[in-house]
């Protein structure tokens, strides 16, 4: 493939973890944000339209641009000057995958630009080796709900079936908590016990998202590893998770490390859920939006 001047690249939401899943297990949502690269003369230019779009920044620390040039420093050849235009779809520090789409959208599109240097799997890898974790960059990129395991020389990426009676709802509240923070809380040793729950809640979890059976899912969304640590950096956690499974929710968990909240329930009740997660949050005086979305099965497109 030859060099091209400009690229398109849309990248998905993800929710993360999905209760047991900690680290190794996310999902991609039709939820987006758009990043334009096109080469230029005379350095770095970066354009930000959408919500909290003051808040990124418009310079060499921008992680999109940092994810752009993490490419060529692979490939070991200079960037190229570039402007970048972002549209945001996705909130920031909300436990939506912000950060895992500029850091796909940006390997991504440098890797377009040079007419495909790298395969598939070796961008994959360079996105999970920025991220630290595989949870939120591998569906971003790949779409569709993946577990990710290593193997020793890299990764072995599992698509996971998921249900189309299953449906995610969201619950984004108007206030930010950093991952550092969220992993910040959580304990360096976990008990012999614990392991074993999780690791069983786990298998659970994805038979029950294949199969969509209801009592599956209500048992398996329990974990020991993070929500037990995490929960009190959210505010009405626990009121949100009456309200969610009263109004007919599997179960309800933290998206990624939070603060935005996940239910899983079926067509016939997510309605409900929303509308019971947003009062709940209401009643704590706390602004939040909540709607219910499906699986993005695509992943990153570029055009």
């Amino acid at each position: 493939m030859s060099v091209v001047s400009t690229i398109t690249v849309t990248v998905p939401a993800t929710t993360a973890n999905l209760g047991p899943g900690f680290d190794c297990i996310g999902a991609a949502l039709k939820l987006y944000n758009e990043f334009k690269f096109t080469r230029q003369e005379g350095g770095l230019t970066i354009d930000v339209t959408g919500t909290e779009a003051q808040r990124v920044q418009t310079d060499e620390r921008n992680l999109l641009y940092q994810a752009f040039v993490k490419f060529y420093q692979h490939i070991e050849q200079t960037p190229p000057s570039v402007k970048i235009e972002i549209k945001l779809g996705v909130p920031l520090a909300r436990g939506l995958g912000s950060s895992a789409t500029a850091i796909v959208g940006g390997l991504v599109a440098a890797n377009q630009l040079e007419g495909a240097t790298l395969s598939q799997s070796q961008v994959m890898e360079l996105a999970i080796a920025m991220e630290g974790h595989p949870d939120n960059v591998v569906p971003a990129f790949l779409g569709g709900c993946r577990l990710a395991a290593t193997s020793g020389a890299g990764w072995e990426i599992c698509d996971v079936p998921w249900h189309k009676d299953v449906v995610p709802v969201v619950a984004i509240p108007n206030f930010e908590l950093s991952t550092s923070k969220a992993r910040g809380v959580l304990p360096n040793e976990v008990s012999r016990a614990d392991a074993i729950f999780n690791t069983a809640h786990l298998g659970l979890l994805l038979r029950g998202l294949e199969t969509g059976n209801g009592q599956w899912l209500k048992t398996s969304l329990q974990d020991r590893l993070h929500q037990p640590y995490r929960k009190a950096l959210i505010p009405g956690y626990d009121a949100l998770n009456i309200a969610a499974v009263s109004a007919g929710a599997y179960g309800m968990v933290i998206s990624g490390a939070g603060p935005t909240l996940l239910a899983l329930a079926d067509k016939l009740h997510s309605k409900a859920v929303e509308t019971a997660m947003l009062a709940a949050w209401q009643e704590e005086g706390i602004t939040a939006e909540v709607r219910s979305l499906s699986l993005d099965n695509q992943g990153a497109k570029s055009f």
